[in-house]
């Protein structure tokens, strides 16, 4: 053989050797080409999607919106927002007297009853309560127009053996806004005292001294005329905040289960916003949100402050006297608190 064809031969084999194997997609290339079109990236589905339904309960009050979101995440959801300007509503709280803990024979109402036939366009369900020897307490703090209806509650025990005293959330009102904080009532000094963060206690660990002016740190002296407690707080400067374990609640609270929920929030708009889920599968195949996503919700709608309120059976907000979501115990649950909306016309 010639050294000519010999070099043509060798070429011929280096060249079969270096033929890419056909993927069978009808390209000659086993990986993507570089210089070629990208692929289109499906556009991501969002978490959740409001629709505005102010129509559907007739609220037509300039600076107030009801929004309502019927999925999260896939899974059916059933929530509802009342988002108005702070300057286009009156803001209000009902609550039994119970300033002393010691509880009260005030009685507990409805919210249709606290509605009473239109004095307020929007009733939600506020703080925490509980019956004990015919009497109802309030575990959640209450300040309306300067007087202090109820604290809340500054112990906690799993055996009443081993005592705890926990910071718990209240939502109050300032010269320029609303804010979420912690609060604890301490006896000794006859004084409710305000912090920006809570009490780092947890019921894995020993109990943290009484809560002062001098812990947890920065105290502040309440002196707000319209605070509404519960817990936990859900949002500290636009930041979600799992204070669950801190505040101490028990597992019928249940921050990670999933359940009818009630919170209040404010924006970095200026607004306050009232909000409700609907659970336990009243409507079917709705089972209810974790604090965690009632939080991400109200993000959703540019909360920079929110605070979990009492939920369950007692969650359950009126537009215009309408029930907005079904209330799991089957009809509303009297409870020992309630917020409200006025419109202003």
């Amino acid at each position: 053989m010639s050294l000519i064809r010999l070099h043509i031969a060798c070429l011929a084999l280096l060249a079969a050797a270096c033929t890419p194997v056909s993927s069978g997609s009808g390209t000659d290339w086993p990986w993507e080409n570089p210089d070629g079109p990208e692929k289109p990236v499906e556009p991501e589905k969002p978490e959740f999607v409001w629709e505005d339904v102010s129509g559907e309960f007739s609220v037509t009050a300039k600076g107030v919106r009801l929004l309502r979101c019927t999925e999260f995440k896939d899974s059916p959801a059933l929530v509802y927002a009342v988002v108005a300007d702070t300057g286009a509503v009156t803001l209000d709280l009902w609550c039994i007297n119970d300033p002393s803990m010691e509880g009260s024979t005030d009685a507990l109402r409805t919210p249709a009853s606290v509605y009473d036939g239109g004095k307020w366009d929007v009733v939600m369900n506020a703080g925490y309560f509980y019956v004990s020897d015919g009497l109802n307490y309030s575990p959640s703090l209450a300040l309306r127009e300067g007087v202090l209806l109820a604290q809340n509650i500054n112990y906690a025990s799993q055996d009443w053996k081993t005592i705890y005293y926990p910071t718990r959330a209240i939502f109050l009102r300032e010269k320029d806004g609303y804010r979420a904080a912690w609060s604890y009532y301490n006896s000794s000094e006859k004084k409710t005292w305000v912090y920006p963060t809570p009490a780092r206690n947890s019921w894995s660990k020993d109990p943290l001294r009484t809560p002062s002016s001098k812990f947890p740190g920065n105290a502040e002296e309440l002196s707000s005329d319209f605070a509404i407690g519960g817990g936990p707080v859900l949002l500290k400067d636009s930041t979600l905040v799992n204070s669950y374990e801190n505040e101490l609640f028990l597992s019928d609270v249940g921050c990670t289960a999933y359940n009818p929920r009630s919170a209040i929030g404010y924006t970095s708009a200026g607004e306050i916003v009232f909000m409700v889920c609907e659970g336990r599968e009243m409507t079917p195949g709705v089972k209810g949100l974790t604090t965690e996503q009632l939080g991400r919700l109200l993000l959703s709608l540019g909360c920079t402050q929110a605070i979990n309120l009492d939920g369950g059976g007692s969650s359950c907000m009126l537009i215009g006297g309408k029930e907005s979501i079904s209330p799991s115990d089957g009809s509303q649950r009297r409870v020992a608190s309630t917020l409200m909306l006025k419109f202003v016309k």
